[in-house]
């Protein structure tokens, strides 16, 4: 009689189990997320890049035989064609940079001023103050625009303060002149040299191009930096609270004033949320729309319209929909690259090996204990025999 061995069956660990009753759960709670994300942003996002390469026009389904695939023309019509489409875009972007590259590092430094200055423990009215400064933020930004207007208005009151200490305002929201190229007139230079003048880039001159914000964009980038700065305050108090006490002590122990410790002890911690402040800055400035469609719609002299409102009056109101959406998918990819750009700039770098030696201690010949060097000093104490140690030894 044989006997048949049968190999023992796993048993189902309990940790198994319950592993895969949590990742059942997680499926549950973040399915219905899911599904509306996918529904109302993935789908449309879909829908949005085949207008873009189609010839949509705006009726009926953009998925009925009717439409075609074009492919890149309405990419090329706004980059390479060099019809107005192409020089709006230019004038669009032009606008948008100078916005975002004055906007953007103005934000985040009185964003930071503000948060080191209320996160003070000598400051009395802490909570009054981060209360003020923030504002500004929680405003509905069509109330912010159109206040901004009256007070920049010809006769308002930005004007009038100008008017105390002897300065003629501008018209700023009638005024297309570029500061750059004012600055430059108020010294005598009214026209570029023939290297910026007679090169183009999207249907504008290199010129054209460093005119800087036209007079009625700066008030709009004051407007911006007023109106962002309190939330961003916010982040960078989390942050600072979040730097412990012993370390700035040990700085002061150190010998380090005020400003060595900030450049060289606060701001290197606070680099994940000044990652995260200028990638939201870099965001909320080149889609920058609901002031310019409440306030100029573009005007004067189209020096206030973004690739954002330019997106929008090609689509809903030239009835251009694949540019439209074209420009918006540009949009995006610039969005993308600035942010992988400072992400890169901002990233951890190792200590370079000039900077690590500065930090190495140096080194000391090694030293006898004390009880060697007592050991040392007691004379040897002569063999009767006559024999060395080692013969003895042997």
């Amino acid at each position: 009689m044989t006997a048949t061995a049968t190999a023992p069956s796993r048993a189902r660990s309990p940790r198994q189990g319950l592993r895969r009753g949590e990742a059942l759960a997680g499926w549950l709670f973040t399915g219905p997320v899911l599904a509306i994300l996918g529904v109302f942003l993935l789908i449309p996002v879909l829908m949005a890049l085949w207008v873009s390469l189609s010839d949509w026009g705006g009726r009926g389904s953009p998925f009925s035989s009717d439409v075609s695939f074009v492919g890149l023309e309405n990419y090329a019509a706004v980059t390479v064609d060099g019809g107005l489409p192409t020089r709006d875009f230019g004038i669009a972007l032009r606008n948008n940079a100078w916005y975002v590259l004055l906007v953007v590092p103005l934000q985040t430094a009185l964003s930071l001023f503000l948060a080191i200055l209320v996160n003070r423990a000598i400051l009395r009215g802490r909570g009054f103050f981060r209360t003020a400064f923030y504002f500004p933020s929680v405003t509905s930004t069509v109330a912010i625009t159109v206040l901004w207007l009256f007070l920049f208005s010809a006769t308002g009151v930005v004007n009038e303060i100008l008017s105390w200490i002897g300065i003629n305002g501008p018209n700023w929201f009638s005024d297309p002149t570029g500061i750059v190229h004012n600055a430059l007139a108020s010294v005598g230079i009214t026209q570029g040299p023939a290297v910026l003048t007679e090169n183009d880039f999207l249907g504008l001159s290199w010129w054209q191009w460093f005119a800087g914000p036209s007079v009625a964009m700066t008030a709009f980038i004051f407007m911006a930096v007023f109106t962002t700065s309190g939330t961003f305050m916010l982040l960078f108090i989390a942050a600072l609270q979040n730097i412990g006490g012993e370390i700035q002590e040990a700085a002061m122990m150190d010998g380090a004033n005020g400003w060595q410790r900030f450049w060289r002890v606060t701001l290197p911690q606070l680099r994940p949320t000044l990652f995260t402040v200028i990638t939201l800055g870099l965001i909320g400035c080149w889609q920058v729309y609901e002031q310019i469609y409440t306030g100029t719609q573009g005007a004067p002299g189209k020096t206030t319209i973004t690739p954002a409102y330019l997106s929008y009056t090609s689509a809903f109101l030239d009835q251009n929909w694949g540019v439209g959406a074209a420009i918006s998918f540009i949009l995006f990819a610039i969005i993308v690259v600035f942010t992988v750009f400072q992400r890169w700039v901002l990233r951890e770098r190792p200590v370079s090996k000039r900077r690590a030696r500065q930090y190495q201690l140096p080194t000391r010949p090694a030293t006898a204990t004390p009880a060697v060097a007592a050991s040392a000093r007691v004379p040897t104490v002569p063999d009767p025999t006559g024999k060395t140690d080692e013969e003895a030894g042997r």
